[in-house]
């Protein structure tokens, strides 16, 4: 590709490449078009279930049957329907294939790409209806969701810069470089509405004024890639699916504050996101994206990668900005904030925000401030004519969740602000699996807390989650069932936050562990009544004393579970009993009378407890059993109870 050098080499970029996207980008689903595109999710979760094997095995059915010059195989980053997945997506047909594996790839080619009939057994099976469907936009997971972050995740192939500037990518950053100020951009920014995703809130407008207002010969900004709640992984799907919109709002943030270098601070957890990153960020400098003098004009920029060792305290931007230097990743008092001199990188004023945030930024270039503060749950300031002026809400737009646990529909959604928690669990989750019952659902991670059924229409912003004692977080949402145990969820996500401590404050360092302490005897049938007051009073305690926000939020899975679940810890500390049968001190497992001997629970378990002759009722030695529960799924009549 050429060099773009000024705003009509760009257009010329977009429009030599646009026809590439063809079959992806019209509207038409003409099934019997000669010419077709199989889009193969490539990401991290498909990647470990062979998908690169699957596009392997796609190729070579294709040439097999030379359809070369009619078929082609693109890897894409994730759909989202991770639970689904590998995901085939065959366009301009616009039929959606899930489970696919490589041994499938034959019949998908001769079948659906020569035979023109549809593989029906691979079609999506709608959880509450039982019906197969073969359009994703009428599945139930993908219906109400309005993509965003995460639009071009599952269309483009995140390793071809071509397909990024024909779906107008880069576009915002000309508009911004050639039709608007500096000061324009970070007012439209503002306008907007939009917070930081990462969980913080923080109006992304307000923290470039001030970055921008700051005088400094240098500055930088800086992408927050260390993404490390357990089970959220929406900044490391938008990097492995999109890198290049990261890249293109880090320059426009860069324009817009007066920066000239970009660090994207990223755990190397992440090799494919790194790896993919990296490639982007080179494809870019070749075609003059970034580097000096970019399309033509004054304004240079460049961004270098700094790999994190996987530090939960570094997605805190102090501690992550010390991490970047070389430092502990210790988090510091602030003032001085990063933005001011003496509070960033090297000193020098800084601006961070996470991936999932600029992500955004150059749609709200393209379609405006107008348009994107309009989509969620929103409030709005209005001239004396009745005209728009500006969002004062802080809850517009988008927001990606990461939803799993016990749920159908496991992935990632985008959803606008103020969708309500049951649409998202009953109707783009498909409802809760096994067809138990609902019983919370976490959010914010393990700086969160849980919500119950009775909030389930609570409209999901920022105010409404704090009132109701959890967070938005950075988007972890795990959907617990009658299955699970509140007090043993709140010691899992504790014995999280207690390992990822910095130790740098007494309150987080020592804290924690006496927290951990208590809900281990709690979980083990030791704890007391009175043990209960004290874990609140401590978890209360750390919340007004710790440095950060690691510490200060730690206590909330205690603070919510106790405020709603009481009664459960109660159970454990005077009945001694898991109402929920996990808690592994308070359960033993006995064989009824429904055993038919038929040896698979004695074959299964992996420390011989199980003792009997086939055709005979056999017995477990709870002296040796490590309740495992190897031996209630292989049982065929149910007859291993916890007791």
């Amino acid at each position: 590709m050429e060099k773009i050098t000024s705003q009509e080499t760009l257009i010329s970029a977009f429009n030599a490449a646009k026809n590439k996207l063809a079959l992806r980008c019209t509207a038409a689903h003409d099934i019997k078009s000669a010419k077709k595109e199989l889009l193969c999710c490539g990401g991290t979760g498909c990647h470990a279930s062979e998908s690169q094997q699957l596009m392997a095995n796609l190729t070579q059915y294709i040439k097999e049957n030379g359809l070369e010059n009619d078929v082609k195989v693109v890897q894409t980053g994730c759909f989202g329907f991770c639970a689904q997945g590998p995901i085939v997506k065959v366009m301009p047909d616009n039929v959606f294939y899930v489970q696919v594996t490589p041994d499938d790839a034959k019949e998908i080619v001769e079948k659906h790409i020569v035979g023109k009939e549809l593989v029906e057994r691979l079609l999506f099976v709608e959880p509450l209806l039982k019906q197969r469907v073969q359009d994703y936009a009428k599945m139930s997971f993908y219906a109400k969701q309005e993509r965003i972050s995460l639009r071009n995740c599952g269309l483009l192939d995140p390793e071809c810069i071509e397909e990024y500037i024909a779906n107008e990518g880069y576009q915002a950053l000309a508009k911004c470089l050639f039709k608007m100020k500096t000061d324009e951009v970070v007012q439209e920014v503002l306008n907007s509405g939009i917070c930081g995703r990462g969980g913080a809130g923080f109006p992304t407008g307000m923290k470039w004024k001030i970055a921008a207002g700051i005088k400094a010969e240098e500055k930088y900004i800086v992408c927050n890639a260390d993404e490390g709640d357990p089970g959220a992984f929406m900044d490391r799907s938008i990097m492995e699916g999109d890198p290049h919109s990261i890249i293109e709002a880090m320059a426009i943030g860069a324009y817009a504050i007066g920066a000239q270098k970009g660090l994207v601070y990223i755990r190397a957890e992440y090799p494919l996101a790194v790896n993919r990153l990296r490639k982007a960020i080179e494809q870019a400098r070749a075609c003059g994206l970034l580097g000096d003098n970019i399309m033509g004009t004054t304004f240079s920029f460049d961004i270098e990668i700094k790999l994190g060792a996987g530090a939960f305290v570094c997605g805190e931007e102090t501690a992550l900005i010390h991490s970047m230097e070389g430092q502990r990743g210790e988090p510091t008092t602030k003032p001085p904030f990063p933005a001011n001199i003496g509070g960033g990188y090297w000193g020098c004023s800084t601006n961070v925000n996470n991936v999932e945030t600029y992500a955004t930024i150059p749609v709200i270039i393209l379609k405006g401030a107008t348009w994107y503060s309009k989509i969620g749950n929103w409030q709005a300031e209005w001239d004396e004519n009745g005209n728009w002026k500006r969002t004062i809400s802080g809850n517009s737009g988008t927001k990606v969740f990461a939803l799993a646990g016990q749920i159908n529909n496991v992935g990632l959604v985008e959803v606008p602000m103020g969708t309500t928690l049951r649409e998202i669990i009953y109707e783009i989750g498909g409802g809760i699996s096994g067809g138990r019952e609902f019983k919370a659902v976490q959010t914010g991670g393990p700086s969160g807390g849980c919500i119950t059924k009775e909030n389930l229409d609570t409209p999901i912003d920022y105010g409404n989650l704090s009132k109701i004692g959890s967070m938005m977080g950075s988007g972890g949402m795990i959907v617990l069932s009658d299955k699970d145990c509140m007090p043993a969820m709140a010691k899992f996500y504790l014995d999280f936050t207690k390992d990822e401590s910095c130790g740098k404050c007494t309150p987080c360092r020592i804290g924690t562990r006496r927290m951990l302490e208590m809900l281990e005897k709690i979980c083990d049938g030791n704890g007391t009544l009175e043990m209960l007051d004290e874990l609140e009073s401590l978890a209360k305690t750390i919340t007004d004393t710790a440095l950060c926000g690691l510490g200060q939020t730690a206590p909330n899975p205690i603070l919510s579970t106790l405020r709603y679940f009481r009664d459960e810890y109660v159970a454990h500390v005077v009945d001694k009993k898991c109402p929920a049968g996990t808690c592994p001190k308070l359960y033993t497992l006995t064989i009824t009378e429904d055993c038919i001997g038929c040896t698979k629970c004695k074959r299964n378990c992996p420390v011989d407890a199980i003792k009997g002759e086939i055709k005979q009722l056999h017995v477990i030695d709870t002296a040796k059993c490590i309740k495992c529960g190897a031996c209630i799924g292989g049982c065929p009549k149910k007859a291993i109870v916890k007791k």
